[in-house]
Order: structure tokens, then sequence, then C-alpha cells
């Protein structure tokens, strides 16, 4: 099968690549500087931007199947006008070249819940290319637990810096974070089930814990202790994503669109895909050991005072997502796919 990848130098992109041709696949990628992407062996390279007509349709030639993972959310405040018009362009295109199918990584959350702005935005997207003619699959995740995942980042330093925290109410709001070797799985194993097309699914790890959960457990692998952690009401999410910048790295672009998004419950409903591509799940503990790599607690005198340096994805969903991607209650697995220039990411 034909294979566009979008998002290609991103989190979840970065790492599909390889795994769609692993599984057999011709893949081809859409980026905007294929100097600065260092492409696997045997992926052809298309560059193009989708905010721009005439830039990116004949990477559309001849695909059978294009994996949407385009977010803008590092560019700025108006983030979702540059997703709204991407995926607008994007969806006429794919309907001109004839694409037979598309595949998104969208951010778990009821609507009903008032999503924030940043999940609102990934809906709107995932609406905007469910109501083209091409068939559309949509994954929704909540946080996506590996290295380079910005929501994952945030939870990292928050666990090794910070033995005492004062945290909003949203500390305890339940969330099931899933591992980038899973989103990975279902992505790829959509494509060999044909009932997928035009659903829309939920995934998950088989942890639904809190935020509160996630930070402890974290902190634990990390440091070989847990924080004392106390909620209270006054402090707003918004009050939280400034207070965030001060204790992590993650740019603020990022950050507060997340932060944001903690309030909403981001926990699987619907767990057909399950039943579908089927495979044994990744434990939350053990994903964030994978994650963590060589910066587990090793037990060693002063191992917790340096963390290494991991560079921060530059496209992070849902879901994201793209939780990207990310991913969800604040990426979109795509928290899952943001873009580090004025532009969406593709690549």
């Amino acid at each position: 099968m034909r294979v566009l990848v979008t998002g290609a130098t991103g989190f979840v992109g970065g790492r599909l690549v390889p795994t769609l041709l692993e599984a057999g696949h011709e893949v081809v990628t859409l980026v905007r500087d294929p100097e600065g992407y260092d492409a696997p062996d045997g992926v052809e390279v298309q560059t193009g931007d989708l905010l721009e007509h005439g830039s990116f349709e004949a990477a559309l030639e001849a695909i059978d199947v294009v994996y949407y993972l385009v977010h803008s959310m590092r560019a700025g405040e108006d983030y979702a006008e540059r997703d709204r018009r991407a995926a607008h362009n994007f969806a006429r295109a794919a309907e001109d070249a004839g694409v037979d199918r598309v595949i998104y990584l969208g951010g778990l959350g009821e609507e009903r819940d008032h999503l924030s702005e940043h999940l609102r935005s990934r809906r709107e997207v995932e609406y905007i290319l469910s109501n083209a003619a091409f068939d559309f699959t949509a994954l929704r995740a909540a946080i996506v637990v590996g290295d380079g995942s910005a929501s994952f980042r945030m939870v990292e330093q928050m666990a090794r810096k910070l033995p005492v925290m004062v945290a909003p109410k949203w500390v305890r709001t339940p969330v099931q974070p899933i591992a980038i070797d899973d989103v990975l799985q279902y992505l790829v194993g959509v494509l060999d089930v044909p009932e997928t097309r035009g659903e829309t699914y939920e995934i998950g790890g088989p942890d639904v814990l809190t935020y509160e959960d996630v930070i402890r457990r974290t902190a634990r692998l990390l440091t070989g202790s847990e924080p004392f952690i106390l909620p209270v009401p006054v402090l707003s999410p918004r009050l939280s994503s400034y207070w965030l910048g001060f204790v992590t790295d993650v740019p603020r672009s990022v950050a507060i669109p997340l932060v944001l998004g903690l309030k909403n419950p981001v926990v699987v409903s619907d767990h057909r895909m399950e039943e579908l591509v089927t495979f044994e799940r990744t434990p939350f503990d053990e994903a964030v050991r994978e994650a963590l790599g060589d910066r587990v607690r090793t037990g060693e005198p002063g191992d917790e005072d340096e963390p290494a340096r991991v560079p921060l994805d530059e496209d992070e969903p849902a879901s994201e997502g793209g939780e990207e991607a990310t991913g969800s209650g604040g990426e979109s697995a795509a928290d899952s796919e943001s873009a580090s220039s004025e532009r969406p990411e593709l690549g």
C-alpha cells in the first residue's frame, strides 16, 4: 500500500514512518524542509505546505492512504485558525487526487464536558476531514507516553523538580494514558481491518489514573520517592500554565493549551478498537520506563540531580493526538502534533 505521512518529523509521525516500512508499505512523507529531514532509507520525500495552495498537491498523486498528523499549537495563539485552513486545503486536494482513505489521530474528551479550546480545535479538524469524499478513520487518545511527547515532558519535569506541589483541582481528573508503541500498533493495525473505514475509535492503555497518579508514579521511577501533592481550588488551569513555565522548559504556546485541557476527563468509553486490533497493551509504569530510558533512577547517589536533556518534539495529539496527540486531556496525540514555526508542521 502506498502511504503518505504528514507531520513526519513529529513525535508520532517520526515513529510511524519506520513502523509502516517494517509492515511492508511504500511510504511517502510531506515536509516543508527536506534538508532538515533525515528520512529513513526507502522513504520518498515530497516538499509542500498545507497552507499554500499548489505547493503540496503533487505529494497526493497515486496515494492510497494518508496519515494526517498536522498540528500548529506551537505556532501561537491562532493555531486553531491555521489548523482549520490546513484541514480544508488538504481535504479539497485529497478529494481531487482521489485519495482512498485518511487516518487521523485526535484527542479524547466528551463534548458535553465543555472541551478546552485545544480539544475543540482537534475535534474541528476531525469534523472537516470526516465530511470529505474519502474514507476517514479517527483515533482519539489521551496523553501519549513517550520520549519527545510535550505533555509527558511536563509530567517528567514536575515529577523530578517538585517534592512538594500545591496543585489545582485538575490533578484529580481521570486520564487514560497510552504508550507511543501502542498508538503505532493501532495506527498501522487499522489498515488491515476494513470495517474501521468511516469510523471513530477511542484508544488508551490498560490503566485509568488521575493526573496526580501520573505524576506520583513517574516521580517514583525518576527519583525513588513520590511528591506531596495538595490540591487547592484557587489555582485555575490558566494560572497553572504560567506556573509551569517556571518549572518546565515546555514553551508557553504549548503549555497553556495543554493545561487548559486538563479539566476534561479523558477516558476510553468505547472499547471496540481493542477487539479489532488486538495486542497486549503496555502498562503505564512500563510505558514510563520506556520513555525515560536511562533517566530512570538507577539507585546510584546523585543520579536524580541532572536529568539528560531530551529535544522537545517539534509537532506534538493530539493526538497528542496528535499527546500530542495526540493527544487529549492535555494533548491530542497528535497533544499530539505541534509545529515549531508559524505554519502547521508537515514534517
